[in-house]
């Protein structure tokens, strides 16, 4: 019998600079502090940020390799396995994607597939975040 899921707890991003980071997610999306720590022993800084309906884990690890340029591009980044981006959803995604524009996100694909409609958009440091239209 499959364990029961009761909703998604938190998602994890890796970045060169975490108090950059802070600020773009903070700024962009509204996103909150909820609690900064360091992993002992490999030199990593941890931030904990609150969205809504969950929690961005971010982080900073000295020495970290760098983002490939693949994993920018939502397409070219389906070649190569694991993690390929998270998803929040809005009432409206067109309107957001105006507004994110506006605010100097990076916008990297708009995508429209089978009656959907979603625009992925780089982070401050190049992970891929769609913005997804959901019905209200």
């Amino acid at each position: 019998m499959p364990i029961e899921i009761i909703g998604l707890n938190h998602c994890a991003i890796s970045v060169p600079a975490l108090e950059e980071s802070i600020t773009w997610y903070q700024e962009k999306f509204g996103f909150t502090v909820i609690d900064r720590s360091e992993i002992p022993g490999i030199n990593v800084k941890v931030a904990h940020l609150q969205g809504v309906g969950f929690v961005l884990e971010i982080f900073e690890a000295e020495g970290a390799a760098s983002l490939p340029e693949d994993r920018r591009y939502p397409n070219r980044d389906l070649k190569t396995h694991g993690h390929k981006h998270f998803s929040v959803g809005v009432r409206d995604a067109r309107k957001a994607a105006k507004e994110l524009a506006v605010l100097g996100v990076d916008i990297a694909m708009v995508a429209e597939i089978d009656n959907t409609y979603g625009v992925f958009i780089r982070d401050n440091s190049g992970n891929l975040i769609e913005i997804f239209q959901v019905e209200a």
